[in-house]
């Protein structure tokens, strides 16, 4: 009867590509990689394994060198997110690595999961990708809960997909000038960045979320959700065709404003591999 059930859920959810685990204990996760998971999985999760079965043949196709497959059954210790709810136990595939030749042994491990359901196949999950899951300490559950947290937030700032056009005023001293360049977002919601320079000063750039400049306005504190969306989204360069409107002075004082912005953002750290 258990590898009935067992084999009735491997026919759906290996018609999916698998994801592949890596030990928890090895990856370390940056601001940006776990907001990479948490902005695009609708479920997350704190489970603690319940039984873990090791696949073979071809139910374990393709499986990498040193790893083995597993369908796995967890009880779910507190959903996290997850607008529809899940049931009291979930299962998904996962490819784990061997430890010294041998399976792993994960029954009564505890994780965070960020996955997406499986469509009419309640409890059933599907992992993004490998390192979606994440092996259970109080800081990473802490940061996780915390940036979710920002992400749901009603004012969370939006994502941002480009830059639309931009400006450059010199000012009445040498030296002194203001560059705003505006942002596109996904949802449509306005943002943009200035730069002042005045003479003798440090230049000053700051982030308005809003039409309204808000003089009162500072760069975003690092690792934080603003500050993800633009060192991580905001292209290299300033496209030409949102600068093509200006004489070739201005455009440049305004590539050039853009770079201090870059800097100043840093750079956007990833330690997972490419998807």
């Amino acid at each position: 009867m258990r590898l009935n059930s067992v084999a009735a859920a491997l026919a759906l959810a290996l018609s999916a590509p698998a994801a592949t685990a890596q030990p928890p204990v090895e990856t370390v996760y940056s601001y940006a990689d776990l907001a990479d998971l948490a902005e695009t999985a609708p479920i997350a999760a704190d489970i603690t394994v319940h039984d873990a079965i090791r696949l073979k043949g071809a139910q374990a196709a393709a499986v990498p060198p040193g790893m083995a497959r597993f369908y796995i059954t967890a009880d779910v210790q507190t959903l996290i997110r997850g607008a529809q709810g899940l049931p009291g136990q979930v299962a998904f595939l996962a490819d784990l690595p061997l430890v010294a030749n041998r399976p792993p042994k994960i029954k009564k491990a505890r994780y965070l999961i960020l996955a997406r359901p499986v469509a009419n196949r309640p409890g059933q999950l599907q992992l993004p990708r490998p390192e979606a899951l994440i092996g259970w300490t109080p800081e990473m559950d802490q940061r996780l809960r915390g940036l979710l947290a920002a992400v749901n937030a009603p004012n969370a700032p939006p994502r941002i997909t480009g830059i639309s056009h931009a400006f450059h005023v010199p000012g009445s001293l040498p030296g002194e000038s203001e560059t705003q360049i505006f942002l596109t977002t996904a949802d449509g919601r306005p943002v943009s960045l200035n730069i002042l320079r005045r003479p003798g000063e440090q230049p000053r750039w700051a982030v308005a979320l809003g039409e309204i400049v808000d003089a009162a306005a500072r760069p975003p504190e690092p690792d934080t959700l603003l500050w993800y969306h633009l060192a991580c989204f905001l292209p290299r360069t300033v496209p030409a065709a949102a600068i093509a409107d200006l004489a070739p002075a201005d455009a440049e004082a305004t590539r050039a404003d853009y770079a201090l912005v870059l800097a100043g953002l840093g750079p956007c750290t990833r330690n997972l591999p490419p998807q």
